[in-house]
């Protein structure tokens, strides 16, 4: 590896520990913009959020992307289902943590690799190795545990878990880059929210100009809150393995739990601790399946570029052509790794739906 490419990988890394890292500690911030509702909070985070990334696209001169959109109808009716799944996992999350429910929140991004597996089997038809399935099992037996130890099933992690999951599978088929989505979802959110922020305040129940300048001033960096780790996990994106990515993504949830174990006292009874493991043990299996199916697709790459004598190369025996592939049987490096499972996530299709991106 050369010193260049060295320092790109760390670069990489650092923009990685920071966008998981700011996402698996927002459950500090929420509470800072009381007493504003769950509902308030969140249409400034729409309105503000397009206001900082329409500053970072004018900076950046990224705007070919706006048009080529404008003229593709399907790409618009999706980005607005995109836009409105994330409004409801935006919504729950922000509700679910000033309501003192951090860590079944932050059960909903442990389970959401399960939940990617299990649509890609039944919408994209996806087969599964045996390991995802017995993970997938798991997971479904954890949820069970939990739902008699919380004496109701997990709703809210569910509700974020299929609501994360769907918004992926969208984004997929939308095909746009981390700042550009994000400007494109909040555009079709902003009418609405500025209307009911308006509304709010000339009814008298508004908080932006009631509380002071500084909670105003919180109220309008929900903005940044927002799009400043997606402008990190691009940057780690391009730059680190997919594989690496995938183990990052368990930081978020991780610090989430911490938090609301450790800082906001939140009760954890032994069946929920069963339950958590339960869903650690199906994660931990899905990590070992992915690293290995990663590993076997680069042996395979490294036996197709093995050096090879001057005979060899003009004439292969029998025996090489039997056992070595031919280029069009093997991907390619680029293909191999789209292939390989992220680490928590499904086989083929199903792996790029969870593309490790947590939009707490």
């Amino acid at each position: 590896m050369t010193e260049k490419s060295h320092g790109e990988r760390r670069t990489g890394l650092l923009n990685g520990f920071a966008a998981y890292g700011m996402w698996g500690l927002v459950p500090l911030f929420w509470p800072l913009l009381k007493p504003a509702g769950a509902v308030e909070i969140l249409a400034h985070r729409m309105v503000w959020s397009l206001a900082f990334v329409l500053v970072a696209l004018l900076i950046t001169r990224r705007w070919a992307w706006a048009g080529k959109l404008l003229r593709q109808p399907r790409r618009l009716a999706l980005i607005m289902v995109a836009a409105a799944v994330i409004t409801v996992n935006w919504g729950v999350y922000i509700w679910a943590v000033n309501s003192g429910h951090v860590v079944e929140a932050s059960l909903g991004y442990f389970i959401n690799p399960l939940v990617t597996i299990a649509m890609g089997v039944l919408i994209l038809k996806e087969r599964l190795r045996p390991v995802q399935w017995a993970a997938v099992g798991t997971g479904a037996a954890s949820v069970l545990v939990l739902t008699i130890g919380y004496g109701r099933p997990p709703w809210i992690s569910l509700c974020l878990a299929f609501s994360f999951a769907t918004y992926g599978l969208v984004k997929k088929k939308v095909n746009l880059g981390g700042i550009e989505s994000l400007a494109a979802e909040t555009a079709v959110q902003f009418l609405p929210a500025l209307g009911y922020l308006l509304w709010l305040g000339s009814s008298g129940d508004s908080t932006f100009a009631s509380e002071g300048a500084g909670h105003a001033a919180l109220l309008a960096s929900t903005g940044v809150v927002t799009a400043l780790p997606l402008v990190c996990f691009g940057a780690a994106a391009i730059r680190v393995p997919l594989s690496t990515l995938g183990l990052l993504q368990y930081l978020a949830p991780v610090f989430q739990f911490l938090l609301g174990v450790v800082y906001f006292h939140e009760s954890m009874p032994a069946e929920r601790w069963a339950g958590f493991a339960l869903v650690w043990l199906a994660l931990s299996m899905l990590t070992w399946d992915g690293l290995r199916s990663a590993r076997r697709a680069a042996q395979i790459r490294a036996g197709l570029t093995a050096p090879r004598t001057a005979t060899e190369a003009q004439v292969p025996s029998a025996a090489t052509r039997a056992q070595v592939p031919s280029q069009a049987q093997v991907p390619s490096q680029a293909q191999a790794a789209s292939q390989a499972p992220v680490p928590g996530s499904g086989a083929g299709e199903a792996s790029q739906l969870n593309s490790g991106v947590v939009e707490a």
